[in-house]
């Protein structure tokens, strides 16, 4: 007899500085911050695509490997507001445009052609104003990158790739879903409309 699960689904605004999981398997530094010290989720809850270490910004979290699979696929734009080291021209935004080549699993692997903008300020955003670097370290810029992909850090590379290193990332949108003013809270919905 099939038991008629209850699955259960969140929405976290992930500050800076927290890991995408509830486990730290690093051997090296056991002191990280992870996701169940902002809330006290139930046993099998699964971070639907991860934000590194050292990116912020909207992560959906969920009971349902079917629901997770569906966000993870490329049926879902991912949405990010990505600040980068120096002023990003349009050569480089076309070339992230088009697709570029990063690697990937010890392989070279050129990304799908995506959604790029420039931006010239970001703030209308609810992220906090968190200083990357003195401005005596040369000039930052923000771009727009919408992908459907997800691959392992795949902005960071893609913005390298095109000579502009990634100071920061804050994803912003997963489908229809946006980034709400919470930094640290998780709001527990009936369901992910994307």
């Amino acid at each position: 007899m099939t038991e008629n699960i209850k699955h259960r689904h969140f929405i976290l605004h992930k500050p800076y500085g927290y890991l995408s999981q509830f486990v730290n398997n690093q051997t090296r530094r056991k002191n990280k911050k992870l996701l169940g010290q902002l809330y006290d989720f139930p046993k099998g809850t699964m971070a639907i695509g991860r934000l590194d270490e050292t990116s912020e910004g909207l992560l959906l979290l969920t009971t349902d490997g079917k629901v997770s699979e569906y966000i993870r696929s490329r049926r879902v734009e991912k949405e990010y507001y990505v600040q980068v080291d120096g002023i990003i021209d349009d050569t480089a935004i076309e070339k992230l445009q088009k697709g570029v080549e990063i690697g990937f699993d010890g392989q070279k692997y050129k990304t799908e052609p995506c959604k790029a903008f420039h931006v010239a300020v970001v703030d209308n955003l609810p992220i906090a104003d968190r200083k990357v670097r003195d401005e005596r370290h040369g000039a930052k810029s923000w771009l727009r990158l919408i992908i459907t992909e997800g691959k392992f850090r795949q902005v960071r590379k893609m913005t390298a790739a095109v000579g502009f290193p990634t100071l920061r990332l804050i994803r912003v949108r997963v489908g229809e879903i946006h980034l709400q003013i919470m930094t640290g809270k998780v709001k527990e919905v009936d369901c992910f409309k994307t």
